[in-house]
């Protein structure tokens, strides 16, 4: 967390003095189109929050105003609970905040999505619980990471193809919504390719050692160890797995990776060999991630990760949903929002207008050793990367 935070601060005194203007927005007048970025500050997933905080900062340097209004923006620590979450949005919003973008934890971003729909305003998400795009769906809420479904069906399925002699596969879960539907996506596909599921760990989102679940994972003899946990509670695990030998013994897949920030923690040995599932890489080819990775390395001398990315785009998306209504006025930016195709970070993106979702791609990574580094950032190749998405229908959603 030391580096991280070094790395944080840096990057917040590198930012130029408008920027710090902005992150006390209701300072700005009733003129400034207002908007909240509501992460985890503090708690476990305190450096995904940081990072997200940095992505909504240069989202609003960069177009500096729009209708004539300038932009500004307030960062609420959500502290990972969504009563707290739930709390920040209210006070946020009695203070002009219409526009929302934050939710590291599926358990807080219902809670704010549902909060948004209430206060009328607009909130956009990177958590991966279906049930956002899905029966919790409403007309509030927008999702650009793919969701639960999505990202198993584009790790596990191909590392299921690739190794078809891996039968026995044992999962490590996180006890709240979104592990429970990674768990479930997982286990569908476990029936459908004949794999045995030979166990599986709950842990709760406090908890920081792992050895007794591992303990369990070797006894079991898997395959494949399935991670289905994430932030700093994913990398603990690894960091034990690999203590306990497991990488030498199976493949070890997680399932939902924190991207650059996570594998610097690491190291690349430690991450040669393991799988990764990502919603974004800094080296994919598209001309506005080309955009994000010059603008960080100009403004903050390092590449973007998935937090500061994912931030990054859902600001801009809300930006340009006010550009294109010609109004910040929420409802009318919503109807902009609907069915917006546009080129995005991972490539061509679409806004789906049933359910709200981002149709994006996702990608599975294998890391390397540091031998195998071609800069510093080079911590992984992509295997693979694609679509999947359930219709809206079946996920459930039925937008009021």
């Amino acid at each position: 967390m030391q580096r991280r935070q070094f790395l944080h601060m840096s990057a917040l005194s590198a930012l130029p003095a408008s920027m710090g203007l902005a992150h006390s927005a209701f300072a700005q007048g009733n003129n400034a189109i207002q908007f909240g970025c509501p992460v985890p500050m503090s708690g476990a997933f305190a450096a995904n929050g940081k990072f997200a905080d940095l992505g909504m900062k240069l989202a609003i340097e960069q177009y500096g105003k729009v209708l004539n209004r300038p932009l500004a923006y307030t960062l609420l620590d959500t502290e990972g609970k969504p009563a707290t979450a739930i709390r920040k949005v209210q006070d946020a919003s009695q203070q002009g905040a219409r526009f929302f973008a934050g939710g590291i934890l599926s358990s807080e971003a219902l809670a704010m999505g549902k909060e948004a729909e209430k206060t009328g305003g607009v909130f956009i998400t990177t958590a991966g619980a279906d049930e956002i795009t899905g029966k919790d769906c409403n007309s509030a809420t927008f999702r650009w990471s793919v969701p639960t479904f999505g990202a198993i069906e584009q790790t596990v399925r191909p590392l299921i193809e690739a190794n078809p002699k891996a039968k026995r596969w044992y999962t490590i879960t996180p006890q709240y919504v979104f592990g429970d539907g990674l768990l479930t996506a997982a286990k569908n596909i476990f029936k459908e390719k004949g794999v045995e599921h030979v166990g599986n760990s709950y842990h709760s989102l406090t908890e920081k050692e792992f050895s007794g679940y591992l303990t369990n994972a070797v006894a079991a003899k898997p395959d494949v160890l399935l991670i289905l946990n994430f932030g700093q509670q994913c990398s603990d695990t690894l960091r034990q797995a690999v203590s306990f030998g497991l990488n030498k013994n199976c493949i070890i897949l997680v399932a939902w990776a924190s991207g650059l920030e996570q594998f610097e923690s690491l190291g690349a040995d430690l991450c040669d060999g393991l799988y990764f599932g990502a919603q974004y890489w800094h080296t994919v080819d598209s001309t506005l991630n080309k955009d994000l990775v010059k603008r960080c390395n100009d403004k903050l001398k390092y590449n973007p990760n998935y937090s500061l990315a994912g931030s990054y785009i859902c600001t801009k998306l809300m930006i340009d949903g006010i550009i294109k209504a010609g109004s910040a006025d929420p409802k009318a930016v919503i109807a902009a929002m609907e069915g917006m195709k546009y080129a995005g970070l991972t490539g061509d993106e679409e806004i789906r207008k049933a359910d709200h979702q981002v149709l994006k791609n996702y990608y599975l990574l294998k890391g390397k050793g540091k031998a195998k580094m071609k800069n510093k950032d080079d911590y992984a190749d992509v295997v693979s990367s694609g679509k999947s998405f359930l219709s809206a229908a079946d996920a459930g959603c039925k937008m009021t």
